[in-house]
């Protein structure tokens, strides 16, 4: 068994990684680049016989257009679910790839390659590790994981249970100097959150992704805590509707202390005839759930608002010097450095953070999606394999210091698990 990092070696994101035999070639994720310097990837690194995702966020997964619709791709369920949520609210196309559902631990077989999927805890409902087995020869692909999340149990019982006799594992390093002590875990942004709500005199605003479920339930149970009420856009909403297939306990717009909020673009979908046989009885229920804006503006203090960047001008028409608007910034502070390359959305939200607003109050309260050196250094003592490579990682070169027994790898080198130097 051979395999080739196409891109992610020596970067966070756009992961996409060869893994072939001599009759058959699959690939672990096909994502989109993060970095404005990374190289693109050829028609020719995209060719297999399979493409296998691991989770949903777009570093991951983002080359899906690209890929031939006759390709088997093998998803999660509600992983599938949640790309094309996004592109029904984008206006786009739906997908059109050959789909094949997974299923936790359950193998499946590609040609001669078999593969055990791994449900890992990770800021993506519905993300996987694999380890993959052909020719004698085990790999363990982690994708990207944490221990602190509310699926915390999963990493427990991995690191319980670990995968067996690994001659390979290619291991994310994301937080390779990062610091996550601030909020170490889920449970204490939950904590910081219902802090600021039973303070509030006026409404609070959470920027953080629709897609980040862990952080929309620590919102809710803060929201259920201090009497507040969580309000979501459409897309939102529906997002929470697609995890509801797996997870009955993934609060929804029929839960007490939730409510809804229509946008024109939004409810144009929602409203469609096109899609009406797609949404069912949701329609009745965001409707019967709905909350005017009125209302948000006679009571302020009742309501906690997930909002996206794109949105941050409808902070402004709530700030007030007497009782300030708080906005909770959830998401990676590296969205706020000020690089050219940024996108508009980061500027967006610099202003927020940066220029002077009466009435508007910045505080900070996110957790990574992604397992610190300490838990990484528990996976690997788990685990035991005979080499570990870098990969989704700026720092690859720390892991030797970290964890030791590594092999040093470049995007597009192909290396076969059966030779000496491995």
């Amino acid at each position: 068994m051979k395999f080739t990092i196409h891109r992610g070696s020596h970067e966070i994101g756009g992961t996409c990684i060869r893994i072939s035999t001599e009759t058959i070639s699959i690939l672990l994720d096909a994502g989109l680049p993060l970095a404005a310097n990374s190289q693109p990837l050829t028609e020719a690194d995209l060719a297999a016989d399979a493409l296998i995702i691991s989770h949903s966020h777009q570093d991951h997964c983002g080359l899906l257009d690209t890929i031939p619709s006759s390709m088997p791709v093998y998803i999660g369920k509600v992983a599938k679910g949640l790309l094309n949520a996004t592109r029904l609210f984008l206006g786009h196309p739906l997908l059109a790839n050959d789909f094949r559902t997974i299923d936790a631990w359950l193998p499946f077989s590609v040609g001669d390659i078999t593969i055990t999927p791994y449900l890992m805890d990770h800021s993506a409902t519905d993300a996987y590790g694999f380890i993959v087995e052909a020719e004698g020869k085990r790999l363990f692909y982690t994708g990207d994981f944490r221990g602190h999340g509310r699926k915390s149990v999963l990493f427990e019982k991995l690191l319980n249970k670990p995968p067996q006799n690994i001659d390979l594992m290619l291991m994310e390093g994301t937080m390779l100097q990062r610091d996550n002590s601030s909020f170490s875990d889920e449970k204490s942004v939950e904590t910081e959150i219902a802090n600021i709500l039973r303070k509030q005199r006026n409404i609070s605003f959470l920027i953080s992704s629709s897609q980040n479920i862990d952080r929309i339930v620590s919102a809710y149970r803060a929201c259920k805590f201090t009497g507040k009420t969580l309000v979501l856009d459409i897309y939102s909403a529906w997002v929470l509707e697609q995890v509801r297939q797996v997870s009955q306990g993934t609060p929804t717009i029929d839960w007490d202390s939730i409510g809804v909020v229509f946008d024109k673009r939004k409810s144009s979908v929602l409203f469609d005839p096109a899609n009406r046989g797609m949404f069912g009885d949701f329609i009745n229920q965001a409707v019967s759930n709905r909350i005017k804006g009125g209302e948000l503006r006679t009571h302020p203090a009742k309501y906690l608002m997930l909002l996206k960047v794109s949105s941050a001008s409808l902070i402004f028409k709530f700030a007030c010097e007497e009782e300030p608007t708080t906005v909770i910034y959830s998401q990676w502070q590296g969205y706020l450095a000020p690089k050219p390359e940024e996108a508009i959305h980061t500027q967006v939200m610099r202003s927020i953070k940066d220029e002077v607003r009466p009435g508007v109050r910045y505080v900070y309260a996110h957790t990574s999606g992604h397992a610190p050196v300490e838990d990484l250094q528990r996976l690997v003592k788990a685990v035991k394999p005979r080499q570990l490579v870098p990969v989704h990682t700026e720092f690859p070169a720390d892991y030797e210091f970290y964890f030791g027994n590594c092999l040093m790898v470049n995007d597009g080198t192909e290396y076969d698990l059966g030779s000496n130097n491995l």
